[in-house]
């Protein structure tokens, strides 16, 4: 691969070739409404592609054919890439092929036989269910639990994290971060996606919330009575202490007013799964659990699916080996023959 940034390789390709990136990025944004994060990847590695080919003589998307591809992959092989960024690279490849022929710069898909690398992938860690439990609970209203403190809080010398008010009612900040807790477990959604909730959103009635996801795709997604419960104690006494003029409709708030970003939220989930004694625990770490618990509970894959905003099923089939692997566990525990 050539050197320098992706701007300055982008600006050395031949005008054919960096109209192509052009006009790919432009596709993945608007049409394909791919997050901003997703475009960046996908041109940078059709960037270093192109640049390349280039290298090896082609001055136009046309020239690039399956040798090309191959090559590519194998000269960042040996540069050292990982088996995943290697996986990533030929499937924005792969993309670039199928929109590059149904636009007809390229005669065919040259993309199309180019197999990926396999991927080792780890099954994600998941609580138990009263490990789950203790987790959301732990914000409870007589028990100061300490964690991570507030971004807002930290600077204005407020509570930190589960900090109750001495012989009064919870505080603001408590209340939030046992809706955050309940929510991110009991709906399974990325921590993005509960971070970007309004009050809107919210349909009380019905007990269920309309999330945004990947790719602009909007689901409903049900939580349960323990979460109504936290919802209402913070509609009704926590985010009215905390809403200011930067609060706009944001459904979860940081101590200053503002809508509660993803950072924070990590931290506070994390707080209180190391004050609490269990494993280290991330926001993506309940959703596995939410999803875990679900599957072994009886749910249906295909509702699983539906509910996590998976594109595809082969995204949640993964929680099925992790339900293999515990029923494996607790076979090898039991059995007088295993």
């Amino acid at each position: 691969m050539g050197g320098g940034s992706t701007r300055e390789r982008h600006e050395a390709l031949p005008q054919a070739m960096r109209d192509a990136v052009d006009d790919f990025a432009r596709h993945l944004s608007r049409v394909e409404n791919r997050s901003a994060h997703t475009v960046r990847a996908y041109v940078a590695d059709l960037v270093s592609l192109l640049d390349h080919a280039h290298r090896m003589g082609c001055t136009t998307p046309a020239g690039l054919d399956l040798g090309v591809l191959r090559s590519w992959l194998a000269k960042q092989r040996t540069t050292g890439a990982a088996r995943t960024s290697l996986a990533r690279r030929a499937a924005s490849a792969r993309t670039f092929s199928v929109w590059a022929h149904r636009t007809g710069l390229i005669g065919s898909d040259v993309a199309a036989g180019l197999a990926s690398p396999r991927t080792q992938r780890e099954l994600p860690a998941v609580l138990r269910p009263e490990q789950a439990a203790a987790l959301v609970e732990a914000p409870g209203a007589d028990t100061a639990v300490p964690g991570a403190p507030d971004v807002d809080t930290a600077a204005s010398g407020a509570p930190d994290v589960g900090a109750t008010l001495p012989d009064a009612e919870p505080s603001p900040v408590l209340l939030r971060d046992r809706l955050l807790l309940e929510l991110l477990y009991a709906t399974g959604v990325r921590v993005s996606e509960l971070c970007g909730l309004d009050t809107g959103d919210v349909d009380q009635g019905r007990r269920v919330v309309r999330v945004l996801g990947k790719g602009n795709r909007e689901r409903t997604v049900p939580y349960g009575l323990p979460a109504q419960q936290a919802l209402d104690g913070w509609l009704r006494q926590g985010r009215p202490a905390l809403a200011g003029p930067r609060s706009g409709d944001a459904l979860l708030l940081g101590a200053r007013g503002g809508r509660l970003p993803p950072t924070m939220a990590r931290r506070i989930v994390s707080g209180y799964a190391r004050a609490a004694g269990l494993p280290p625990t991330s926001p993506h770490g309940l959703r596995h659990s939410a999803a875990t618990h679900l599957l072994e509970g009886g749910a249906d894959l295909r509702a699983v699916q539906e509910l996590l905003g998976h594109a595809s099923l082969a995204s949640t089939q993964i929680y099925t080996h992790v339900s293999v692997e515990r029923l494996r566990a607790a076979y090898r525990q039991a059995h007088p023959r295993a």
